[in-house]
């Protein structure tokens, strides 16, 4: 399961949040390959010098329509982190207009063993998810 992380400018409205977070849960969903309701997504909304968002010199344009995410997830197959970059920018851009160069992803990968859903206990690891 991936906690999903999106940083974004300040100004966007509800609906295009919900958008955003619709179209990112489904992409994961299906190339990810997630259980039902496996569904963990936060957005943090920034002013514009709260966020400095360069390119490492590959010459992308960057708007204030960026968009951040940042998965913390167990281990992908790169085919499947592959399709996931490939489709969320191009479902993001056909469902809200989000440039492709302005979606930078990253996946933080962990365990099982990394993650507790409540109560104190490690779900995975005493037998109540699998």
């Amino acid at each position: 399961m991936p906690l999903i992380r999106i940083d974004m400018f300040r100004g966007r409205s509800k609906a295009e949040i919900k958008k955003i977070l619709d179209i990112s849960y489904q992409v994961a969903t299906e190339e990810l390959h997630l259980l039902p309701r496996d569904r963990y997504q936060i957005v943090t909304q920034h002013d514009p010098e709260e966020m400095i968002i360069q390119d490492v010199g590959l010459g992308f344009e960057r708007t204030n329509q960026f968009l951040m995410f940042s998965l913390t997830s167990s281990p992908r197959a790169e085919d499947d982190k592959q399709r996931f970059y490939a489709r969320l920018v191009k479902e993001l851009a056909a469902g809200t207009g989000v440039a492709p160069a302005d979606v930078m992803i990253n996946i933080v990968g962990n365990t099982r063993a990394d993650w507790s859903f409540g109560n104190g206990e490690a779900q995975f690891m005493n037998g109540k998810l699998k």
